[in-house]
């Protein structure tokens, strides 16, 4: 009797360096049982210390990238990534309602590990339109800042996260990676659908190699979404994965910036 694969498509950046957009989603999403697809929206000269070039990719390229595989295979859920225009956002949404897709995880690149600006400034408010058509945003916090328009720290973390989801109509996972440093990495989901609050933690680790973090959660949990894991349990799983892969790469060496984490860790160099 034959089986399916859970297919997953992530629309994203290419990263040249390897650990971060594309990259970074279908190495994660391979990790954790899916099969990765996907469609690129820009192609950046990127390594582990700056983003020195972005390049578009053409709008009817990115809609003919989408029909192709979405007219072909079928995806149990979609992760988003760099979406760096207006034009591109709404080519990406229109298509996505045209083949009715509803499980969409939305990581919201607005700014690289390593500062670098990634979102065009009039493509902010087209991305605030579009998130209330997604199951789930994963902001880090200056992203969430730039969102919600006021400074987060551990005391309003989680208000915050509930404050985001009432205002964009979405689950939001609320990243505290960028918060004071503790001895626990504090995450916080609150489901728009339950109203439910869900306090994620995990050891802190000590390393730079933090490269493409986001990118590798936001594919982690579509891929759990896509295996039919609750949205809760999908964000629980994703976020034990991600500190798993910074754990077995803080030690690990790669260009002269923020290394990559090790996406493959249960199969180890």
């Amino acid at each position: 009797m034959s089986k399916s694969y859970c297919a997953i498509l992530t629309i994203a950046g290419s990263d040249s360096g390897g650990g971060a957009g594309i990259q970074a989603d279908i190495k994660s999403i391979s990790a954790n049982g899916g099969y990765a697809a996907s469609v690129i929206t820009a192609s950046t000269a990127q390594n582990t210390q700056s983003v020195t070039d972005i390049h578009p990719i053409p709008v009817p390229h990115i809609i003919m990238q989408m029909k192709a595989v979405l007219d072909d295979i079928n995806f149990s859920c979609v992760k988003i990534g760099m979406l760096h225009s207006p034009e591109v956002i709404k080519a990406v949404q229109d298509t996505l309602d045209l083949y009715k897709i509803k499980n969409i995880i939305f990581d919201p690149v607005m700014i690289a590990t390593s500062g670098d600006k990634l979102l065009n400034d009039d493509a902010v408010q087209s991305l605030k339109d579009f998130l209330p058509n997604v199951m789930l945003i994963t902001p880090n916090i200056p992203e969430a800042e730039l969102l919600i328009g006021h400074t987060i720290d551990l005391n309003n973390l989680q208000s915050t996260a509930q404050e985001l989801a009432e205002l964009y109509h979405t689950s939001v996972l609320l990243k505290g990676g960028h918060l004071e440093l503790t001895d626990t990495m504090t995450d916080i989901l609150y489901n728009y659908e339950s109203k439910k609050i869900t306090v994620i933690n995990n050891q802190t680790i000590q390393t730079i190699n933090t490269h493409g973090t986001g990118c590798s959660l936001s594919s982690s949990i579509a891929t759990y979404v896509g295996l039919g894991f609750s949205l809760e349990d999908a964000c629980i799983k994703g976020c034990e994965y991600l500190n798993m892969a910074i754990s077995e790469g803080k030690d690990m060496l790669l260009g002269h910036g923020h290394g990559p984490v090790n996406h493959f860790y249960k199969a180890s160099f």
